[in-house]
This record gives structure tokens, C-alpha cells and sequence, in this order.
């Protein structure tokens, strides 16, 4: 993720995760892209004291002095602490899948610069769509956003697909990445990873990645190795299709197809079914047919002998 979120080379002074939980991500980023840029800037807010916390500790475990991060402790959705420190170069976060938050409950959401561009908040009960809309809005015009996503938002209806469709007439969804299940501590299901870009792209397209298969079994868990990682950055760097893997599908395709960003939808999928030649099955079964005739003349012969 920090890779997708660093692949078109603009500068990256600041990284942000409004769910950063122990900073895992984070503290990734500052492993790859941050080992050449001392002087990067981590932002996170955690809604857990324990985990906010424990981020916190990581920070100085792992060399990333307290002049160099700030994270927050407080409900990001609604009580946002880094705004003032807006926009970040490069977002990188797997918040929670589904969970409940205010939404329609609190009157000035709706209002909110973060929410109000699609005219509709996100689901009371799927807040899913709302931490992506608050990632947009903290995004800088250069910036890229890598965020891992439960994969119902790509395809249920009602306000999350209004969101979808503002979202993708804005041209802000760069990439769709279907990952294999079970990759994540917990999580049995296969996710995606969707890519944002507030500014100008260079198509007005989406790409979709179909990773499924892209892993190894370790243990009881898949695991991406270098080379799956690999594969995926660049096809997703070159912006290129591939036969079964990935393709680019213009907006207005999209649009037209309910707003539906589901991978499964675009890339043609691989008929791993074996191939029957029916003409080598029709020759068998004659041979057979013309076998069993021959047989049933020698039986009918003998038959006969011992009758007479």
C-alpha cells in the first residue's frame, strides 16, 4: 500500500491514517518510502485509547522521533484533529469494515465539506463509505490514497452507490484491487483495495485488478510473497491490462452498469475448466458402439453353438 501510495513519484512530505490502530501501517511506510525521506511527517487518529496508545509507543520503538508524528485520540468521523494540518501527501489506511456511526443521526454532517459533495451521507449502520470521503478531503491535489475496503461497498445499492457515482463522475477512483481472502489477522473474507486521486489523472478510466489468486497458503493464511506484490504494483503503475488479471474500464461504463465497481464485473475471468474435444469423443463412443456389436456377434455365435 505504501508503494500504490507513492507509485506516480510526487513528493511526499506527510502520511496520514485516520484509523492507524497500532501505526502498523504507518510504520510500514516509514520502512519504505520514509527510509529516503527523514524528514516525512506521520498523522494518525485512533478512536481506542489502548491501541492509540500503543501507536504512539511503536512510534519511538521504531525511530520515528516525537517531533516527527502526531497521533490523535478521538472519533475521526466526527470529531476530525488533523484538519488544521490538511491536505497529506499520501493517505494509507484499513479502517473498520462496517461499523455504525452517526451519519443521519447528527444534522451537521451533511453539511461537512467531507460529505456534503455527494448529497448523501453514508449509511448509519456502513460507515464504510464515509472514512473513503473524509481520505478524499484530507487528500492533497497531488496525492494518492490507498485504503482497504470491505467489498460490499463496491456494489450495494442505496446511498452507497450515490457516493459511488459522485465519486467516480469526479474521476477521483484511480484503481480497484481484488485481494484473496483470508490475508488479514481476522478477516476470513477477500477485500480490496481501493485507490483514490483528487488531481488531475491522466484517463478517465478506472483499473481493476483481479489479485485473488495472487498468493501463497502460510500456515492457515494467505500470504502475498515479493513477487505477488510485485505483479500488482506493476500492472498497476504501468496502468496496463492483462488478459485475466486486469483491465480498464472508461466512467461512463461504469455509470452505466448501476455504478457496480465490482472486479468480477470487468476482468474476464480465466475458464480453468478442462477442454473436451467432442469430435474425439464422438470417434470414441462409435469405436465403443462398433465394439460392443462385435461383441454381442461372438456371444449370439455362442449361443447358438451350444444350443445346437
Amino acid at each position: 500500500m505504501a508503494r500504490l501510495a507513492a507509485a506516480d513519484g510526487h513528493e511526499i512530505r506527510s502520511v496520514y491514517d485516520p484509523a492507524c490502530g497500532s501505526g502498523s501501517l504507518l510504520l510500514k511506510f516509514s520502512k519504505t518510502i520514509g527510509r529516503d525521506n527523514p524528514d516525512l511527517m506521520y498523522y494518525g487518529q485512533e478512536i481506542n485509547p489502548t491501541t492509540y496508545n500503543l501507536c504512539r509507543i511503536n512510534m519511538f520503538l521504531h525511530n520515528i522521533n516525537y517531533d516527527k508524528f502526531d497521533i490523535q485520540l478521538g472519533d475521526t468521523l466526527v470529531h476530525p484533529l488533523h484538519r488544521q494540518l490538511e491536505p497529506f501527501d499520501a493517505i494509507v489506511s484499513n479502517p473498520p469494515y462496517s461499523i455504525e456511526w452517526e451519519g443521519s443521526k447528527n444534522p451537521l454532517l451533511i453539511n461537512d465539506d467531507r460529505f456534503s459533495g455527494p448529497g448523501v451521507l453514508a449509511p448509519d449502520k456502513t460507515a464504510d463509505l464515509a472514512f473513503t470521503l473524509h481520505m478524499l478531503a484530507s487528500l492533497s491535489e497531488s496525492g494518492t490514497a490507498a485504503i482497504v475496503e470491505f467489498p460490499g461497498v463496491l456494489y450495494r445499492g442505496g446511498k452507497e452507490k450515490s457516493i459511488r457515482q459522485w465519486l467516480i463522475e469526479n474521476n477521483r477512483i484511480d484503481t480497484i484491487i481484488q485481494l484473496p481472502a483470508n490475508l488479514f489477522f481476522g478477516v476470513g473474507i477477500a477485500t480490496c483495495i481501493i485507490v483514490l486521486r483528487k488531481g488531475m489523472r491522466p484517463d478517465n478510466k478506472v483499473l481493476f485488478i483481479d489479485a485473488s489468486r495472487e498468493f501463497v497458503k502460510s500456515g492457515n493464511k494467505n500470504r502475498l510473497t515479493k513477487e505477488n506484490q510485485d505483479h500488482i504494483f506493476n500492472v498497476f503503475a504501468e496502468r496496463k491490462e492483462e488478459q485475466y488479471f486486469s483491465c480498464l474500464v472508461p466512467n461512463s461504463d461504469i455509470l452505466a452498469n448501476d455504478a457496480n465497481l465490482s472486479v468480477s464485473s470487468y476482468v474476464e475471468q480465466e475458464d480453468t475448466r478442462e477442454v473436451i474435444d467432442i469430435k474425439a469423443v464422438n470417434a470414441k463412443l462409435v469405436e465403443l458402439i462398433a465394439e460392443g456389436e462385435e461383441l454381442n456377434r461372438k456371444i449370439d455365435a455362442i449361443v447358438k453353438e451350444l444350443g445346437e
